[in-house]
């Protein structure tokens, strides 16, 4: 076992000698010695109760004959830190998330791993550290909270900022209402109810076979998800026994399945810097272009909150994961292995889809391409990504005047007032990875132009990224950012901006010698932050 390094032999009579002060007999020595990272803490909703699936797990791993080892990381909620300084910090944390499990399994050579995780940026980042580090994993996500009920409708996290910016900012709600709503949204433990990032991000662990099936829809205050957690904690043990990890998991052909369910579910464009930093971890490249090819052929099947009417339990009792797998069956790779033992498609091969309203069939789908495009054009000539699953008919081309911002406070602050009229096209720029700092989501924005009534008349792009929760024509990710150079920094008020999705074109009407003029007179800007890790802060996020 690995765990011999700290426990076999004469000479690691001092290591055992530590052990044993930890209350281990000689027998408990003997057994695979497992990791289990939990991300528990009381401030984060998707995480308050993970230290009872951390129980359950540790159950598991004890029944099935492993000795378990508890450690933590960090956890951020990107809806608390949403709007103000702490937004910049979040996906940063992905990073220290990765490092962090990496130095634990690492330091103490454990044979393996189970990872207790729910929210944005947590999963990808133990699984990114299930990819560096190689040795037996398995992920058990807390899952997603239920959804909540307002005056007789469902309503979820994503209701509150649009009706905190848009509908009370217009006197479509008043400040009572906005304050029942605030106490109906979210209530209870669990991930936000909508298919923003974290159940994306679930969903995709299951659809790479880094879960067992039915863990990403499976509710935080179920019966089930305690007893899943339970046996993913007896699964870590068997997956050391035969060897099994990440490495033969996480193969390119299991990332075209994950992109293949996100096109399905129309999930969060965090994807698109997400899998792509796991897929580099396990040696496997997954350019954007990957995105956009498997979305011409994939259809978007389930219209989920916030740009459809299902919250993650309706897609739970419809099915789960393993059901609209089944249903795209013919456009996955079926061979891949997975943490159950088994193939795809033996995880799949009893799956039904029990209710065609949540879950589309291939033939009669929601849109007949995936929910998430790539947008190349002269304003984004790397690329540039947005949500096709939240944009109206109306939308999918749009040409208007740009309305210029440097920052994301300056351009909610033109919204609220009013300075932003039907047909606008907003842009935000300097919010980007380096230029952010840490690429901050621009849900605020976003939200007041829908709670405004505005989705379907006004566009918005930028370099930063947004929360699964936006929806509209909002195009992120806009690459090169305008901190280095990028054509996004030299658009003025007023130049014509033109959006064709089904072209996947973003471009401005200005002729190569005009751009080429103001990108050679642009100057660089000094970093907005000096100090602290988003000083150090410098990679690009898929990097």
């Amino acid at each position: 076992m690995r765990s011999d390094q700290i426990k076999t032999g004469i000479e690691k009579a001092p290591h055992r000698a530590l052990l044993k002060s930890l209350g281990l007999q000689d027998d408990d020595l003997a057994k695979p010695l497992i990791g289990v990272a939990n991300s528990y803490t009381n401030i984060v909703p998707g995480h308050i109760h993970l230290q009872t699936i951390g129980n359950a797990v540790k159950e598991g791993i004890l029944a099935a004959g492993g000795t378990p080892f508890e450690f933590n990381t960090i956890a951020v909620c990107d809806g608390i830190a949403m709007g103000h300084i702490g937004m910049r910090y979040s996906l940063p944390s992905r990073e220290i998330i990765a490092d962090s499990v990496e130095i634990m399994l690492q330091a103490h050579s454990l044979d393996g791993v189970v990872l207790v995780t729910n929210c944005d940026k947590i999963t990808p980042g133990m699984l990114m550290a299930a990819a560096r580090v190689d040795i037996p994993a398995i992920m058990v996500t807390g899952g997603p909270m239920a959804a909540g009920r307002h005056r007789g409708k469902k309503v979820s996290y994503a209701s509150m900022p649009e009706a905190t910016f848009g509908q009370v900012a217009t006197g479509k709600m008043t400040e009572a209402e906005l304050l029942e709503l605030e106490a109906n949204a979210c209530p209870g433990c669990g991930s936000c109810s909508g298919m923003f990032t974290a159940n994306t991000m679930a969903c995709m662990t299951e659809a790479l076979g880094m879960s067992l099936p039915y863990c990403a829809t499976s509710l935080a205050n179920s019966a089930f998800k305690l007893r899943l957690a339970r046996e993913t904690g007896k699964q870590i043990v068997k997956l050391v026994q035969n060897d099994l990890k990440p490495s033969k998991i996480l193969t390119k052909e299991a990332f075209e399945n994950a992109v293949a369910v996100d096109m399905a579910l129309g999930g969060s464009t965090n994807t698109t810097l997400h899998l792509p930093a796991i897929a580099k971890e396990a040696g496997v490249t997954l350019p954007l272009s990957t995105f956009d090819a498997i979305g011409r052929k994939v259809p978007h099947l389930c219209s989920m909150i916030p740009s459809g009417i299902y919250a993650l339990e309706d897609l739970d009792a419809a099915g789960g994961v393993p059901a609209v797998m089944a249903e795209i069956k013919s456009l996955l790779n079926l061979k891949c292995q997975t943490v159950s033992l088994k193939t795809v498609k033996e995880n799949i091969k009893d799956a039904v889809v029990l209710d065609r309203n949540v879950i589309h069939s291939m033939a009669d789908p929601v849109h007949k391409e995936g929910g998430i495009a790539i947008l190349f054009g002269n304003i984004a000539p790397k690329g540039s990504v947005i949500k096709t699953a939240g944009v109206s008919e109306k939308m999918q081309k749009h040409t208007g005047p740009a309305k210029v911002y440097d920052s994301e406070s300056e351009a909610l602050a033109a919204i609220k007032g009013g300075k932003i009229k039907a047909g606008d096209v907003v842009v935000i720029r300097y919010e980007g990875p380096r230029g952010g700092p840490g690429m901050p989501e621009m849900l605020f924005p976003t939200a007041t132009i829908a709670g405004m009534g505005l989705s379907e008349s006004v566009a918005l792009i930028t370099d930063g990224r947004f929360s699964g929760a936006t929806r509209g024509g909002s195009i992120g990710h806009v690459a090169p950012e305008a901190f280095e150079g990028g054509p996004i920094a030299v658009i003025k008020n007023g130049d014509v901006i033109t959006i064709d999705i089904p072209n996947r074109a973003l471009n401005v009407e200005l002729s190569d010698k005009e751009l080429k003029a103001r990108l050679a007179a642009w100057k660089p800007r000094p970093p907005k932050i000096s100090k602290g890790i988003l000083s150090r802060y410098k990679p690009t996020p898929t990097e």
